[in-house]
């Protein structure tokens, strides 16, 4: 059986020796809305109502709550209990939530599955605003003010996870990113509610951090690493 191992702010699986991180889409299946939120000095505990994600939802299962990875720590027949730690409530919106208000709901992935979006750790990055918001054609387009954290992860056509939801950049601009809400992701996400000045959870995209990283590496080499060819075992003397 599966040994579930918790970490910080999402969790990781392991099937044997091996482990993977578990890992979203951005593709939401359904709105939820918050039943509770129960704050004490031991944290913060949420129960959420749901329909599609209870379908085979169970104890200890990863769900994405506007784009942060929570754990299943109740479930009941129409609605589902988190627990929130505090670090969790500061990197994010989750702690501004009362009850009735609706959030995105997406369970953890299948790897026999399509991934309609894009992968999605469930880590928040960082909290943004949206600055504008206008109709273009079926669309509505929105601005969203980004932290420097996350802009730097930011290209055109790249993705972006907001709230939860996997959206392609259209435009990066100095300090904001602008994104194309089609009519079917208004209608069945939390984003076609948000108004001007409404913050949003932020997630960048994985490819744009391990390229960073690898670059990071590579500078830090103090000389570059020799080819090794039949010119460089001559000079070893090694053939």
């Amino acid at each position: 059986m599966a040994r579930r191992v918790l970490a910080r702010r999402g969790a990781r699986v392991r099937r044997g020796h091996f482990q993977y991180p578990v890992m979203f889409t951005g593709i939401v299946e359904e709105m939820g809305a918050i039943r509770s939120v129960d704050k004490t000095l031991a944290g913060t505990r949420m129960t959420i109502l749901a329909t599609a994600v209870m379908s085979d939802l169970k104890v200890g299962d990863s769900v994405s709550v506007n784009g942060a990875c929570l754990t299943v720590a109740e479930r009941h027949e129409a609605w589902f209990a988190v627990e929130v730690s505090p670090e969790t409530l500061s990197v994010t919106t989750l702690g501004r939530l009362a009850a009735g208000a609706p959030v995105n709901l997406e369970r953890a992935m299948k790897l026999n599955e399509r991934i309609g979006g894009h992968l999605v750790a469930g880590h928040v990055d960082g909290i943004g605003r949206v600055r504008s918001r206008r109709s273009d054609a079926n669309a509505i387009v929105v601005t969203i003010d980004l932290p420097p954290e996350v802009l730097r992860y930011c290209v055109m056509k790249g993705s972006i996870t907001v709230d939860g939801v996997s959206l392609t950049i259209n435009e990066v601009a100095d300090h904001a990113v602008s994104v194309a809400i089609i009519p079917h992701t208004a209608k069945v996400t939390t984003l076609g509610l948000k108004q001007v000045d409404d913050p949003v959870n932020l997630e960048s995209d994985l490819i744009g951090k391990y390229v960073e990283r690898l670059l990071q590496d590579r500078s830090q080499l103090s000389k570059p690493t020799p080819a090794i060819d039949t010119d460089y075992l001559k000079k070893k003397g090694l053939i």
